[in-house]
């Protein structure tokens, strides 16, 4: 049986990432960017489609992990009859090319140990040459390579490297793996023995600089770190999640590539770096989010690749099986090309609330406001996708008309507050009318609660966020019975489903987890009415939900009580971040942006 999603942990050196199973196999392993092929395609496959197992021989009586304190270098300890035995896994600061190493040490008795590595480019479909020079194995497959150096020297069996040793207590076996172009020799190497030091005090430099003071700081830190390890350092970008194609539902179909930036995701993400004293991040994903936009308004797209690529074309890779059966396997996302009007709201929103940290005044950006405000006003009454990018037919969703509200919002307050120019009296006439009709069209009096669409009678998690971006207030008995409708209707098992799948018309076949940012987002809510112990208790529950190294997925199925979709989830651990912050400092301004 393939192991859980939540049964992995994440490993990465801020440029690519990998996932290792608590069994001692890198299933999925994608060099040497978040969105290069991978080498590793086992996740989503099996054993042939790619993996590096490194684990005792034997049977295992008990497996355990962590991270050391503050850095992103596992440790898994199997325990066996005959001893224990340590794997350390971590990929060092990218020098030239990058590197990951492992490290096998015994602490206990004496443990029989087994290393299998097939390296399987192009997402499992090209098998490699390998060849052996100088004490090395270099593999190689179109534009890739990858070079295996080690205190151990493997086998050559059909493409696999295999090895077999024991090692008795205090004994030791490190291996280092880089990649780099096929067509250049392979990098020198970096020194094995200090390696996971190296990284471990980098890690810890930079964690050091969180300065959230609460309950639950080891969540917090531990979320900003899988932050900082989906940024793409060299441009600032942070990708959803390392991952492609995990299902939201198991056996399903919903099964999308996350390994790009959602403009989407913008202010939440700002306001958690900023808040937790990461300005640099912050300014580094404000300046990425720049660059991406540059151009015409009407061809901003909703999403992009790290360094800001456009073309992210969505196709299928048919000889992968999926995990756990759950197919298609898809590479890029065709969401790319759809119309959503939410992402102006997000985009406005997180300029302004750079602005108002003081991460600086850049002229590009108050231009780019007031394109997006003139291409807004004639396309804000436009149908579009939604903050869910249904594949069924536009509609009127009502949170993406209260999205439009918000970027007119913050484009007067940034007239108000920075003294800027532009046709304030204008945008406030246009915001009273949006307002106007979200309330009137948007708004079902006889259910007493907001709906998904105009004319709807559907629900929709994303309508939680109302009082978030300053909307309508808290107390107003329309935001509280949609509060309220939301916890009768869209809860399941004290987790919040975004939508009902057998209701809306998406375009795709009903049924996935419940969602876990939304859970976190009705946390939000009750803790802005003034309901904190419930706030607290959906919040230490959510908490419950994180793997034993503290990650989370995109889904949780209460029934099944496994983690779905991709993995870590960049916007599950940014919602945590910011309850996080809303409950330890309630006038924090994560809870109430339009105040900023």
């Amino acid at each position: 049986m393939p192991l859980r999603i939540e049964d992995y942990a994440l490993i990465g050196d801020t440029q690519s990432a990998g996932l290792v199973g608590n069994d001692g196999s890198i299933d999925w392993l994608c060099l040497p960017r978040f969105d290069s092929d991978a080498c590793f395609a086992a996740l989503l496959g099996s054993e042939e489609n790619g993996r590096w197992r490194l684990a005792p021989t034997g049977g295992v009586r008990r497996v355990q992990r962590r991270y050391r304190p503050g850095t992103l270098v596992l440790e898994t300890d199997f325990e066996t009859d005959e001893g224990t035995l340590r794997v350390i896994d971590c990929m060092p600061p990218r020098g030239r090319e990058p590197d990951l190493v492992r490290e096998a040490v015994c602490l206990r008795g004496h443990v029989p140990v087994s290393l299998e590595l097939a390296p399987r480019f192009g997402y499992g479909n090209r098998t490699p040459w390998v060849h052996r020079i100088d004490g090395r194995y270099t593999t190689m497959a179109g534009p890739d390579a990858l070079t295996l150096c080690g205190d151990v020297l493997p086998d050559l069996e059909d493409a696999t490297l295999r090895a077999n040793f024991s090692l008795s207590a205090g004994q030791r076996a490190r291996f280092l793996l880089t990649w780099h172009p096929s067509h250049e020799p392979p990098p020198p190497l970096i020194d094995m023995a200090t390696a996971s030091e190296h990284t471990e005090a980098w890690w810890r430099e930079w964690s050091g600089h969180c300065t959230y003071e609460g309950p639950w700081r080891d969540e917090v830190l531990r979320s900003l770190i899988v932050l900082k390890a989906l940024t793409y350092s060299p441009t600032g970008g942070i990708v959803a999640a390392p991952t492609t194609s995990l299902p939201e539902a198991l056996g399903g179909v919903r099964n999308w590539d996350y390994r790009y930036c959602w403009l989407r995701d913008a202010t939440f993400t700002l306001l958690a770096l900023l808040e937790a004293g990461y300005r640099e991040e912050a300014q580094a994903w404000r300046d990425w989010l720049l660059r991406a936009l540059a151009g015409e308004p009407a061809e901003i797209q909703i999403m992009y690749g790290v360094a800001g690529e456009r073309r992210l074309v969505e196709q299928e890779l048919p000889w992968l099986r999926g995990y756990q059966g759950a197919t298609p396997v898809r590479l890029g996302n065709g969401a790319v090309c759809q119309f959503q009007l939410d992402v102006f709201g997000e985009v406005l929103d997180c300029l302004h609330q750079a602005q108002r940290a003081g991460c600086g005044t850049r002229e590009e950006s108050w231009n780019l406001k007031r394109h997006l405000l003139d291409f807004l006003e004639s396309n804000w009454e436009r149908p579009d996708e939604g903050i869910w990018e249904v594949r069924g037919p536009p509609q009127h969703f009502t949170h993406s008309k209260v999205m439009a509200w918000v970027a007119v919002d913050r484009a007067i307050k940034s007239v108000e507050h920075f003294g800027l120019e532009g046709p304030v009296e204008h945008w406030r006439k246009l915001r009273e009318r949006i307002h106007a009709q979200v309330c009137e069209r948007g708004y079902d009096a006889g259910r007493g609660s907001f709906v998904q669409a105009y004319g709807s009678k559907e629900l929709d998690a994303a309508l939680l966020l109302i009082p978030q971006v300053g909307f309508l207030p808290t107390n107003d008995p329309r935001v509280v019975g949609t509060v309220e409708a939301i916890q009768r209707e869209l809860c399941e098992g004290g987790f919040v489903r975004r939508y009902d799948t057998g209701s809306t018309e998406d375009g795709l076949p009903p049924g996935e987890g419940t969602f876990l940012a939304c859970s976190f987002w009705l946390a939000d809510a009750l803790s802005l009415m003034c309901r904190p112990d419930e706030a607290r208790a959906i919040f230490e529950r959510l908490l419950s939900l994180c793997n034993d190294v503290g990650l989370l997925a995109e889904e949780y199925d209460p029934r099944t009580k496994r983690q779905l979709g991709n993995f870590p989830q960049a916007f599950s651990h940014v919602a945590l971040l910011n309850t996080a912050q809303n409950l330890t400092h309630p006038s924090c301004p994560v809870v109430e942006r339009s105040r900023r």
